[in-house]
């Protein structure tokens, strides 16, 4: 067998990519983290609500308190006392506006956008290690046709959203985005 000195290299080049690509500090979105190393308990306060929606302040609470949960690096803890960080943030903005329709007229997608002002800081520190003051979210959602009706679904969509919402929201706040 005849060894071409090309095909050496064509073997060996996945190996050097891999090699490069590991120490270019690419990382998983949502996985990195531009925190404090000691930031390890966090209080998530519950959101103050300046919208007509009832009830957003408390899913979207709960939802990033999951969120913080998930990612394991971190502890919610139950009082700011025992944190290491608190976030906070008020709710400034809540909207549902159809977005289209069929050909009766009638709306079939409708979007849902949330403005809130967040912080995230030590406890007793006056300066934030992350702050959006003018956070904004998206998210579309089906509105479910029935015969004669409709169901609406604004209540389901709005924990499907509040997932998304948190899940975004601390990507942005661990990445520094």
């Amino acid at each position: 067998m005849i060894r071409r000195p090309h095909s050496r290299f064509a073997l060996s080049l996945p190996a050097l990519v891999l090699v490069v690509a590991a120490g270019c500090g690419y990382s998983l979105v949502g996985r990195s983290s531009n925190l404090p190393e000691d930031v390890r308990s966090i209080f998530v306060e519950t959101l103050e609500n300046q919208t007509t929606r009832a009830q957003i302040d408390q899913i979207l609470t709960q939802a990033i308190t999951n969120e913080f949960v998930t990612r394991q690096r971190f502890t919610v803890v139950p009082d700011q006392t025992s944190a290491d960080a608190i976030l906070s943030g008020t709710l400034t903005s809540f909207r549902v506006r159809p977005v289209t329709f069929n050909a009766d007229g009638r709306a079939e997608e409708y979007e849902i956008s949330i403005m809130a002002r967040m912080e995230f800081k030590r406890p007793g520190d006056d300066e934030p290690i992350w702050a959006n003051p003018a956070y904004l979210f998206r998210q579309a959602y089906d509105l479910e046709l029935e015969a004669g009706g409709f169901l609406d679904t604004e209540d389901a969509a709005m924990f499907e959203v509040a997932e998304n919402f948190a899940q975004t929201m601390v990507i942005d706040l661990l990445e520094g985005f």
